[in-house]
């Protein structure tokens, strides 16, 4: 029995306008865009929107390669973000660690003392905390209500410490890496000293980590193939919630950054002198095409840069939400002037980094109900296993700047996602200092981190253009 063709033809519109919504929601349906690319244009010149997002990717190099990349790179060159405390001599967890890397461009240099800026050695003053000013508030009573100053501060410092641990507790449950900085064996790093570029670091204990973390975190898919294309998985995400597909891109996104680095800082020549390890290094376009084309990753390679600017535009919005909170951070490494002047480069960046028009929107996660809290827990355990990898890799220079990164990515993450900050947020509780301290928190090594992996993906961004240029000639 056939409908009425009146029927038909207004059963199809509703059909198609429905689909058009799923497709443009945040929902199940999702598809890779048109790259707009014709045969005469490299692989690389990325156009149109970026997933998830209501961005085009010529919006994003405009807005980094004029605005983002000149002002990070002024910045972190300054004391307070070029000295990174991390532990790189944590065992690895998961396999024997045999695949320490010999190579003399692996090593990390460490700092000496007298190179460590005085105001990093100890921690600057602090404020009081809310129950410690409250003691001595009530202490100044005296005789006027001797019995209420009695019952305060009966209180013991044990039972202070107590509350701390508990206050501890509650806020590393809104962690997704695994802080190591006030662990025995953490040590500054300077990180000018010890550039992120291209070691000699490869083979199957380079592959080996990428694959632990693509196979074993990532959330399987109805369709996922576990055929590897260059140890990546070939995902179909056309059927995965927005949850699992933003997790598969940060991670991809992170890959392909790390990938552009090590293609743009390539060791072009090295001296034979083992006791004098001088290199070149400089922009290697066959690794990069190899790395990306379409020929050698079976068609991923521009899914791939692509997803470096959705893991750009999450962390640009954790810096955007974070804002009022960076904006109260002294900064604090000893030098009054240089620290004065972090301060006024840091409100410049963030006033810059607030304009941009078309942030990512996390609101859209995580918003499922009771199903919600069990995908949201499960998406911060498998991103605290990846910063379990981390210590796993085999090249010290490379476990330097792969915790870092990682590290930089779940402080974004702690931001978009923290229950408490999103309470500061709403009630606009920024000014109330003791309140905001007490809820949401940021250790130094998480801020340094913090900048630091964005400066690493607006680098990448950077590169990519330069990319572009030599491929074009």
């Amino acid at each position: 029995m056939s409908l009425p063709r009146k029927v038909t033809k207004v059963f199809l519109g509703l059909a198609v306008a429905w689909l058009a919504v799923c497709h443009s929601s945040t929902g199940f349906f999702y598809s890779e865009p048109d790259d707009g690319r014709s045969e005469k244009n490299c692989f690389c010149e990325l156009q149109g929107s970026i997933n998830d997002c209501s961005c085009t990717v010529d919006t994003v190099d405009h807005f980094n390669n004029m605005k983002i990349f000149p002002r990070l790179q002024s910045l972190l060159i300054k004391d307070f973000f070029r000295f990174y405390k991390v532990n790189l001599r944590q065992e690895c967890p998961f396999w024997a660690d045999d695949s320490k890397c010999a190579m003399r461009f692996c090593h990390v240099q460490s700092c000496e003392d007298k190179d460590i800026p005085e105001g990093l050695k100890g921690q600057p003053d602090q404020p009081e905390s809310p129950a410690q000013k409250y003691l001595e508030e009530t202490q100044d009573l005296g005789d006027c209500n001797e019995e209420l100053s009695y019952l305060n501060t009966s209180i013991s410092p044990a039972a202070h410490q107590g509350f701390q641990k508990w206050a501890d507790h509650d806020a590393a449950e809104e962690e997704f890496c695994i802080l190591d900085d006030t662990q025995n064996g953490a040590e500054y790093v300077d990180l000018l000293l010890n550039p992120e570029r291209y070691t000699g670091y490869k083979g199957e204990s380079a592959h080996r980590i990428w694959k632990s973390i693509y196979l074993e975190n990532c959330f399987k898919t109805a369709n996922q193939s576990q055929k590897l294309s260059a140890y990546i998985p070939q995902l179909d995400m056309s059927y995965a919630c927005m949850e699992q597909r933003a997790f598969y891109r940060l991670i991809s996104g992170l890959h392909a950054s790390i990938n552009i680095h090590l293609s743009a800082k390539y060791l072009l020549s090295e001296s034979k002198d083992f006791l004098d390890p001088k290199g070149v290094w400089g922009p290697n376009v066959k690794e990069f095409q190899k790395r990306f084309s379409p020929e050698t990753t079976n068609n991923e390679g521009p899914h791939w840069l692509r997803n470096l600017y959705f893991i750009y535009l999450v962390e640009l919005r954790a810096l955007a939400k974070i804002a009022p909170f960076l904006r109260k951070e002294e900064f604090y490494t000893g030098s009054q002037e240089e620290d004065r002047e972090v301060k006024v480069a840091v409100n410049d960046l963030l006033n810059v980094v607030e304009s941009f028009t078309s942030h990512f929107d996390e609101s859209l996660m995580f918003t499922s109900g009771l199903g919600a809290i069990k995908l949201k827990s499960d998406f911060r355990e498998k991103f605290r296993n990846i910063s379990r990898i981390m210590d796993c890799v085999g090249c010290d220079k490379c476990r330097l700047w792969g915790k870092l990164q990682t590290q930089g990515l779940g402080t974004a993450l702690k931001i978009l996602f923290s229950e408490k900050l999103n309470y500061v947020t709403e009630t606009n509780s920024w000014n109330r200092h003791t309140e905001l301290g007490s809820l949401f928190r940021l250790s130094r090594t998480e801020i340094v981190a913090l900048f630091n992996a964005f400066g690493r993906l607006s680098n990448s961004i950077y590169a990519l253009e330069d990319f572009r240029k030599r491929l074009r000639q």
